[in-house]
């Protein structure tokens, strides 16, 4: 991660730099009357140092295409539509719509899609390869990230936005594992690019935030299916605070004694937590108890019946 500060670009728009400021940010709310929301994260970015770590974790060509989500004010999109070949913006908060649609009007190389990224997929509103840059509530932060990991194509590269100890847990590894750590590591490379103290949006949040960059990779490496993965990852974490045995037995319906055998088989005890498990353990793990035909046919977890269905309820 990158610590020392690095001041921005000198080629950012004027415009953009206009758009940074806090008093500009401020001027913009209140001409839209609009109060920003905490259920949908509404922080609007206003540090110029900020947008270029975006930037540069993005790694734009000029033939790049960007899905950019939730683009706020615009001022990445600015940015982004001077550097890459085309941008889709998706954005949900309609007066914000209107906003972007009067500053950029009918620019040849953007789209602007008013919905829930939730509801859409986003290999459909693109060319592949494509690349996604977005700020993410931390409310459906772990249901986005799924979302898009999931996507058919997938992204060549994420740059996200999220609040720090989210980015924390992205990144993690054993003991401090998570079912959301393993959700985003099962799929990509992650990495965390910066810290972005609160004080770098208006209004501030309550807490830091971090750039992220994940870089997909083929789910093929595992040799384990995405079903398969996450349906033993969820029985893994069914109960915090009990041990991994103790939560397969009941997740898969399996008896502790037969599981017994089976995770002493992949060097696993069955008294160890889920969190110290590294995702090449849950990865063995998941192709013995499938070659064991241990797992049978699935049954729904409390919160999920389905692989994009969880993405929502599970962690964080």
């Amino acid at each position: 991660m990158e610590e020392a500060s690095i001041p921005p670009p000198d080629d950012l728009d004027p415009e953009t730099q206009h758009l940074l400021s806090r008093r500009a940010v401020r001027e913009i709310l209140r001409e839209l009357d609009l109060r920003p929301s905490r259920r949908l994260g509404q922080h609007f970015l206003a540090e110029p140092a900020v947008l270029y770590h975006i930037l540069r974790a993005a790694r734009l060509t000029p033939g790049d295409i960007v899905l950019e989500v939730g683009p706020g004010l615009g001022v990445l999109t600015g940015e982004l539509l001077r550097r890459a070949r085309s941008v889709v913006a998706v954005e949900l908060d309609r007066r914000l719509g209107a906003w972007l649609q009067e500053r950029f009007g009918t620019h040849p190389r953007l789209k602007l899609l008013i919905a829930d990224i939730l509801q859409v997929e986003p290999g459909r509103l693109v060319d592949a390869p494509y690349k996604v840059i977005a700020n993410l509530p931390y409310s459906i932060t772990s249901a986005v990230l799924r979302h898009l990991l999931e996507a058919e194509p997938p992204p060549a590269r994420l740059v996200l936005m999220v609040q720090w100890e989210v980015a924390r847990r992205l990144v993690a590894r054993p003991p401090d594992m998570s079912l959301l750590a393993l959700s985003v590591q099962y799929y990509a490379r992650a990495e965390i690019v910066h810290r972005v103290p609160a004080g770098c949006f208006v209004p501030p949040p309550q807490v830091d935030s971090a750039i992220v960059a994940l870089e997909p990779l083929p789910v093929s490496r595992w040799d384990v299916t995405p079903q398969t993965f996450f349906r033993v990852a969820r029985a893994g974490f069914l109960h915090p605070r009990r041990t991994l045995g103790k939560n397969l037995a009941e997740g898969l319906g399996v008896s502790k004694e037969d599981l017994a055998v089976r995770l002493q088989a992949t060097g696993v005890a069955p008294d160890r937590r889920p969190e110290t498990l590294s995702l090449e353990e849950w990865t063995s793990l998941c192709r013995l108890l499938d070659a064991a035909r241990l797992l049978g046919q699935e049954e729904a977890l409390p919160g999920a019946s389905s692989t994009k269905g969880d993405a929502r309820t599970s962690d964080p």
